[in-house]
């Protein structure tokens, strides 16, 4: 069963950084890109870019490309997202996604708030 498992929440200050997990479960890793998209409070999903963790190609959307890495350990089977210089309006829920063939999958979200 393909199951993509996130890290816990987490609270920053602006300026902070964050990084973000996502365990990869019951398939081979590399064989599927993980998207990472984020929703904030009452807006849609918005997506971030994507990493190959077969050979960590990446891909960012240009909303991101400035403040945000992908990664990813193919000993662990862990995909990282990690922003930096964090306004309050990164304040969202993060999601990891894959592709498989037997259709979408989606980690349960992390939740990331940016406070004073």
């Amino acid at each position: 069963e393909v199951q993509l498992v996130q890290s816990g929440a987490e609270l920053r200050n602006p300026g902070a950084s964050v990084k973000v997990s996502c365990k990869a479960l019951g398939y081979i890793f590399t064989s599927y890109y993980i998207d990472w998209v984020r929703q904030a409070p009452g807006q849609g999903l918005e997506w971030m870019g994507r990493i190959d963790p077969e050979n960590n190609g990446t891909k960012y959307a240009r909303n991101f490309q400035d403040r945000v890495t992908f990664a990813a350990d193919t000993s662990t089977n862990t995909a990282y997202v990690e922003l930096t210089s964090l306004r309050i309006e990164d304040t969202a829920v993060y999601y990891c996604g894959t592709r498989g063939k037997s259709g979408d999958y989606w980690g349960q979200g992390t939740q990331v708030t940016v406070s004073v």
